[in-house]
């Protein structure tokens, strides 16, 4: 294990298999959810899951073995609802024509870290933005471990419906369906529910055991969980521990791109156009979703140098571009580096070892799908809560006497849960810090590479 540096990490083989462990049972739902979404564009639902796990265990074993961090990747909730919605149902491309665009923007990915360009950019990022990121993603981690315990339920609410419905053209009584049912977009769930109830339970055992220093907390929680979940008969056991179905060929290499530069509704230039904005909205997204999840889980395992940037950085995102062509080619969107790797952090993750346990563990699911199911949210979810109290301290860095870092700082942080989104984050808080030095004409201190990338932020905004 000296390839590792384990004992120069003061890590251990256990400590690392017991963080990938974690890591990987917080992550695991993406298996089962990202064939559903990319289902909804017509795609084979058991090809999309061969494809989810090959991708996701060829981009953490690449992040593993390359840089020697303990991050792990997979195809992104977000770029896949993009895939779908946008670009398939919008745009109108066929999903074949939409994994073409996402290999296009991989190889632009694999450019753009060849280069060094990417790294630029992370090193580019003022400090107020750099400290804001953990806490905001705390934050936005803490949601999501929220409403997958279903402790709030995050919905559009009732007036959705309303707007939806026939009473739109009828003004009295769509104030009064409104009045009768005022639209909640947050709220609390069922308390009763006994998943919910497990959740809880679960977070406070987490509590105990982290306060008590025990190691391994996280996963004796989530395993404890777990076995409750079955003892009470909230998770249900599946038929077989086994799936044979193996075929790849529905989704492997049918990538279309004939349908990139020819269409019988547009012309050649609104084509490319198109295209251009797409590729442009994939890459800002995965981009600022990358560096922020990189930064911020790597602030709290303390990876960072002394001048607050992460050694290494650019093998880590090379991996990421390489396992979104690669991903393409199988037949999956866009693979990016999971926010949910802090659980595996915060469980003493310090070294690539601990990807390559989550790499191993994807690739076993492609035979062991049912059993990665047992796992439910009300086991996972304290976890994500948990590493959003671990990664909020970040604020304590942030002058906020001083509101020329104050403000930017402030809406990365409030921007990530609020929009669902790390990329939108990071990209109104550069906005934002770029306006107010353009106000007080600081054009010295203003970096041409955040300048160049709050107008494409401001650009992605607008068409987007």
């Amino acid at each position: 294990m000296s390839f590792f540096r384990l004992r120069e990490n003061q890590s251990s083989f256990k400590q690392e298999a017991i963080a990938g462990l974690t890591t990987f049972s917080t992550m695991a739902y993406i298996i089962f959810v990202n064939p559903a979404i990319l289902a909804e564009a017509g795609m084979d639902f058991q090809s999309v899951m061969i494809a989810t796990c090959l991708a996701g265990a060829t981009g953490t074993l690449l992040t593993g073995l390359l840089s020697n961090y303990p991050f792990a990747q997979a195809p992104g909730m977000g770029l896949n609802a993009f895939f779908v919605y946008t670009v398939v149902f919008q745009s109108g491309y066929s999903w074949q024509g939409a994994l073409a665009i996402v290999f296009i923007s991989g190889v632009v990915f694999i450019l753009l870290t060849a280069t060094g360009l990417r790294s630029a950019i992370a090193h580019a990022l003022p400090g107020c933005i750099l400290h804001a990121i953990p806490a905001g993603i705390g934050l936005f981690i803490t949601l999501i471990g929220l409403n997958n315990a279903q402790i709030i339920d995050i919905n559009q609410g009732p007036i959705i419906d309303i707007i939806l419905g026939d009473s739109l053209s009828n003004k009295d009584t769509l104030i009064e369906q409104i009045n009768q049912a005022p639209p909640q977009i947050l709220q609390f769930g069922d308390l009763r529910s006994p998943s919910v109830m497990l959740a809880v339970a679960g977070f406070l055992l987490m509590s105990i055991l982290m306060i008590r220093g025990l190691k391994g907390a996280i996963l004796i929680s989530i395993a404890s969980i777990t076995i409750l979940s079955m003892v009470l008969g909230v998770t249900q056991l599946p038929d077989s521990p086994l799936t044979l179905n193996l075929d790849l060929s529905p989704t492997f290499l049918q990538l279309d791109f004939s349908e990139l530069v020819g269409s019988s509704d547009a012309s050649f230039f609104s084509r490319v156009m198109d295209i251009l904005i797409i590729i442009v909205a994939f890459t800002m997204v995965d981009l600022f979703d990358t560096l922020g999840t990189l930064y911020g889980t790597a602030e709290k395992g303390g990876f960072l140098d002394k001048e607050g940037k992460l050694p290494r950085m650019n093998r880590a995102l090379m991996a990421d571009a390489i396992a979104t062509t690669f991903g393409s080619l199988l037949g999956t969107s866009t693979t990016t580096t999971y926010i949910e790797s802090g659980t595996g952090i915060a469980a003493g993750g310090r070294t690539g070892l601990t990807a390559v346990v989550v790499a191993v563990l994807f690739l076993l699911c492609i035979f062991l799908s049912p059993l990665a199911g047992l796992i439910p949210a009300s086991a996972t979810s304290p976890a994500l809560i948990m590493v959003g109290v671990l990664m909020l301290g970040s604020v304590k860095k942030i002058n906020f006497n001083d509101l020329e870092e104050a403000v930017p700082a402030f809406l990365v942080i409030v921007l990530m849960p609020f929009t669902y989104s790390i990329a939108n984050g990071i990209g109104g808080g550069l906005v934002i810090y770029t306006l107010i030095k353009v106000a007080k004409g600081d054009f010295k201190s203003l970096n041409p590479v955040i300048v160049i990338i709050s107008l494409l932020f401001i650009l992605k905004f607008i068409l987007t």
